[in-house]
């Protein structure tokens, strides 16, 4: 792909435009965009003095801070490539991660990835990032579709894709979400699109998943903070001291924050955006219930975030969806019912051993996920493509299944998976977390006023503690794997 247009990094930008601005906020320092920017620059000046090409790949294995940002912008800004890893990852597959995806540098603080001779080579951030700064800042003007990051993602049968993203990726994926989120303007009830200078946007995600490293990007697109909490921090007590506007949450993360937060969240939180996979109906109901600026939302990796969203102030109605498709993306719905994207917010490719494939089937991409647009042109989202199974000649999605015993009172979440059965090869069976009691008794008179015969599960139990779930993962893999076989 040629280089195409060139753009001045957003820091850089908003360091001449607004020096003085909060651009970062951690428990031990303030950053302006001034302070950051010099610090990238003087970043830049130690990559480049470490002899790094560009377009090489860097490999990041940090812990949310201010050393990790500062080195992704520095990173983005001299054209290397950005690999964040896991922190969950033990070092030996960091090291394995990394010779495999051809990185020429690691950077970690984990002393044994640090000990000894290593491929590739190993520092600590304290050799390249500048945490001070001096001298001039560059606006570090680059190609927008010069690569940029890799992202790993698991795909259904949980084997890490590397993601390969250009700058314009990011940039137009930030540039979409922004255009979502609501602002306030001052001596104004109105409300309208945008993020702006002084919001804060709560780190809540890792920067090794894409929806946080997307939190980064957006907010340096719109001139805004990124609040980076305490490692140790709850995220309700994050909240509060952080001074956080915007958060972005998954459905573990909701659930947590709806039990330690009572009634509305402060006045000054205009956005909590929810995706990373289905959410529950009852915490849907709860956060709406408190008055809470709820999100829902629809995105991959692939896509550098989101793909669709729905506006401030939805009614429960448009957040059981997953919105309408945001600029920057294109959305439809194949034959057979799965989702295809495209859009400039696509990646470049996949990478497989080093040679990068692209996802592309003419010209969209499939997601492997199943869904419809309703006539308001919003996203329902039914269930994965690898998930259905047959039984007695129907299909049947159990995500579907699943979603309508949680709209059943009572019922908190469920789980659905097919057993094996003598006469219709398989059949659906439910395990359900109670909010309190035990199971409805009219589950199935209640199921069979929004599902055929053939989807009411054979039985509905309570779901078993956690060791019992996690077999019951393995179990359901197995069985998707015996049915492709």
């Amino acid at each position: 792909m040629p280089a195409g247009p060139a753009a001045p990094c957003p820091v850089h930008r908003h360091a001449q435009a607004r020096p003085r601005t909060l651009a970062l906020w951690t428990p031990e320092r303030r950053w302006t965009y001034a302070e950051l920017d010099a610090s990238v620059a003087a970043t830049c000046v130690r990559l480049r003095d470490a002899g790094l090409p560009e377009e090489n790949r860097v490999a990041l294995r940090l812990h949310r801070g201010p050393d990790l940002v500062i080195l992704l912008w520095a990173l983005w800004r001299t054209g290397r490539v950005a690999m964040p890893l896991s922190t969950r990852l033990p070092a030996a597959e960091v090291r394995r991660t990394a010779q495999r995806m051809e990185a020429k540098l690691l950077v970690t603080r984990d002393s044994a990835l640090l000990d000894g001779e290593s491929d590739p080579e190993a520092c600590t951030p304290d050799r390249i990032v500048e945490r001070e700064g001096g001298g001039d800042s560059t606006p570090g003007v680059r190609p927008i579709h010069r690569r940029a990051s890799l992202i790993f993602t698991s795909g259904s049968t949980g084997t890490p894709s590397a993601v390969l993203h250009s700058w314009a990726n990011h940039l137009y994926s930030a540039k979409g979400s922004n255009a979502n989120l609501p602002l306030r303007p001052e001596r104004s009830e109105e409300v309208v699109s945008g993020l702006r200078p002084g919001d804060r946007w709560l780190l809540s995600l890792p920067p090794y998943h894409v929806g946080g490293l997307a939190i980064l990007v957006r907010c340096a697109l719109s001139g805004a903070a990124v609040a980076i909490p305490d490692r140790d921090a709850f995220l309700s007590a994050a909240l509060g001291t952080t001074g956080a506007t915007h958060l972005s949450l998954v459905a573990t993360q909701l659930r947590r924050l709806l039990d330690a937060q009572d009634g509305s969240l402060p006045p000054r939180v205009r956005g909590v955006l929810l995706g990373g996979g289905p959410l529950p109906e009852a915490l849907l109901r709860r956060g709406h219930a408190r008055g809470w600026p709820l999100h829902t939302s629809y995105g991959s990796t692939e896509m550098a975030s989101q793909v669709t969203a729905t506006p401030p102030g939805a009614p429960l109605a448009d957040l059981r969806t997953a919105g309408r498709c945001l600029p920057h993306r294109r959305l439809r719905i194949d034959d057979d019912g799965e989702i295809l994207v495209a859009g400039p917010t696509l990646c470049r490719g996949i990478d497989e051993a080093g040679q990068v494939r692209d996802p592309r089937v003419n010209g969209w991409f499939p997601t492997g996920d199943l869904g419809r647009l309703d006539a308001q042109g919003r996203l329902h989202v039914q269930g994965r493509v690898d998930r259905q199974f047959v039984s007695g000649g129907e299909n049947i999605r159990p995500e579907e299944i699943e979603a309508a015993l949680e709209r059943l009172d009572g019922i908190e979440r469920a789980v659905v998976v097919p057993v094996p059965d003598e006469e219709y090869g398989r059949r659906p069976v439910a395990f359900v977390r109670l909010e309190t009691g035990r199971v409805p008794d009219d589950w199935r008179a209640s199921l069979a006023t929004v599902l055929p015969r053939f989807k009411l599960p054979d039985a509905v139990h309570r779901l078993p503690d956690a060791a019992v779930q996690d077999r019951m993962k393995v179990d359901r893999e197995l069985l998707r794997r015996r049915a492709q076989e």
